[in-house]
């Protein structure tokens, strides 16, 4: 029986996430505040909330949490044969993979949440109930080109990422169109949409500075939902992952291929674990 680990994107976080975890893996986290230079153990512990809802610190805080959570599972003896992460938490599951040190890692996701959260007026919202092609047709004929579609969540749950206005302006178009609900999210900006091209390429000069290994285990990249096949291609779809989609139901069913039957969560929260009854 396989074992797939997922790991969770932004919008899973909240104040009190990984407190247990901290207290098993001191040294983790003593090294992660070295590395960034404040305590992100008290932040994920205490808040403030609106402070840990901002990217540039979800990011390091979803990175920790998740990742000692993985580690938690492995020492319960529940090792992943295979594993995927939703936007941020592909890093976690390739640092997982030992496609890269964890410190690594967390100076990677501090770098994208820098950047990201300097790219402003941009916004995101969850269609919910309505088809990937009747979303994209809706937009485009009511001239909403500039929003993208960001994460495929599942058959149903589809999430879009452009301008905010653009965002406002697409939510009563799409409930005329069929869309159950269309609901804002709370980010700090426009995650994987063409607004994230430009500054992707801050994040491409960054990441020459590390090297990468081939992944212990299959690891789905969101961008491809494919297994990565060598070490050389991480450090280019993980700055593609920026401003591209998120192939999220493709990559569990694609997981459930290679013959995954338990899907363990490692990170704050069940999200990805709900999402799995609607990916058929």
């Amino acid at each position: 029986m396989s074992i797939a680990y997922l790991f969770p994107g932004q919008g899973s976080q909240h104040v009190g996430m990984g407190n247990e975890l901290f207290q098993q893996f001191p040294s983790v986290v003593e090294e992660a505040n070295s590395i960034l230079g404040y305590s992100l153990d008290e932040l994920c512990t205490q808040g403030p909330e609106d402070k840990l809802g901002q990217t540039q610190f979800t990011q390091p805080a979803l990175y920790l949490v998740s990742y000692l959570a993985g580690l938690a599972k492995q020492k319960e003896n529940m090792f992943p044969d295979m594993a995927a992460g939703h936007s941020v938490g592909e890093f976690a599951a390739l640092a997982a993979a030992k496609a890269f040190s964890f410190a690594d890692g967390l100076r990677m996701v501090a770098k994208r949440g820098e950047i990201m959260a300097k790219v402003r007026g941009g916004g995101m919202a969850a269609v919910i109930g309505l088809e990937s092609n009747i979303i994209s047709a809706t937009l485009k004929e009511k001239n909403l080109q500039k929003i993208d579609l960001a994460n495929f969540n599942s058959p149903g749950q589809i999430v879009i990422s452009g301008p905010a206005l653009e965002i406002d302006s697409s939510i009563p178009v799409l409930k005329e169109a069929g869309a159950k609900l269309v609901v804002p999210l709370k980010v700090s900006g426009a995650f994987h949409s063409e607004m994230m091209k430009e500054p992707s390429q801050e994040f491409a000069v960054f990441l020459k500075e590390f090297s990468f290994a081939a992944p212990n285990f299959p690891i789905f990249a969101n961008v491809t939902a494919s297994e990565y096949s060598n070490s050389e291609e991480i450090g280019g779809l993980l700055v593609k992952q920026m401003y591209s989609s998120v192939l999220w139901s493709k990559s569990i069913q694609k997981m459930r291929s290679f013959g995954a039957v338990e899907f363990i969560e490692c990170g704050p929260g069940n999200v990805l674990t709900k999402l799995l009854r609607q990916i058929p």
